[in-house]
């Protein structure tokens, strides 16, 4: 099993060995280190993290907490392969994909960002849903207003969301996950170049038409 662990360490050198020590006392191996933030004497790390059938989240955070000067923030399951470069896969698939650019764009969303969901709906009152992933809810939670921009949200019902509008499409697409902690603006940084990307195709027009032709019947 992969987890994604998101903890707050001293920023200074040995900090990450003794986290990596008793991970691996537990039984766990850290695959993969992603740095979000230093600054001010601390740390923010995102560790993707081999975990073995047997060893819980639970028995992690337990033997992370007697670390001094660690806070875990988080951990969830992922299934973003380390050591490789998804967004580079899923762009070349959105670009040879056609018509179906949307559909892949939103279904590759939730391995991309280590997520449950994804969705698009118009951007309107009121909102008609066009293409979900497969793990979406039937009733997709979407904010009352669309953000100007990428916006990390963290809803009442405690789901961690990231609602990016696509102003030329009229569309507001949603990420989500329910583990772990909120959205970081690293996450939120990669999905707006990620859709920068994926609006400059010349077929995703094209492909949206053909999703809201899906929809409509």
């Amino acid at each position: 099993m992969l987890l994604r662990l998101r903890v707050a360490l001293p920023d200074r050198p040995g900090a990450l060995g003794r986290i990596t020590h008793v991970l691996g006392t537990a039984g766990a191996d850290i695959t993969q280190v992603t740095v979000l933030e230093r600054g001010a004497g601390r740390a923010l790390d995102d560790l993707t993290i081999f975990c073995p059938d047997g060893v819980s989240k639970e028995a992690l955070a337990k033997s992370l907490a007697g670390v001094p000067g660690v806070t875990v923030e988080g951990f969830w399951t992922t299934r973003e392969a380390p050591g490789t470069y998804p967004e580079l896969e899923i762009l070349k698939y959105i670009a040879t994909a056609g018509d179906r650019g949307l559909s892949t764009l939103i279904d590759s969303m939730p391995v991309l960002f280590s997520a449950d969901w994804a969705a698009a709906a118009s951007d309107g009152d009121p909102r008609i849903p066009v293409y979900s992933s497969w793990r979406a809810p039937r009733e997709v939670p979407m904010l009352d207003l669309t953000p100007p921009r990428p916006l990390a949200a963290s809803l009442e019902s405690g789901l961690h969301v990231i609602a990016a509008p696509l102003p030329p499409l009229a569309l507001v697409l949603m990420l989500a996950r329910s583990e772990g902690p909120a959205f970081h603006r690293i996450e939120v940084h990669r999905l707006t170049r990620i859709l920068e990307i994926f609006l400059s195709l010349p077929s995703t027009e094209r492909s949206v038409a053909r999703q809201l032709r899906r929809s409509d019947g």
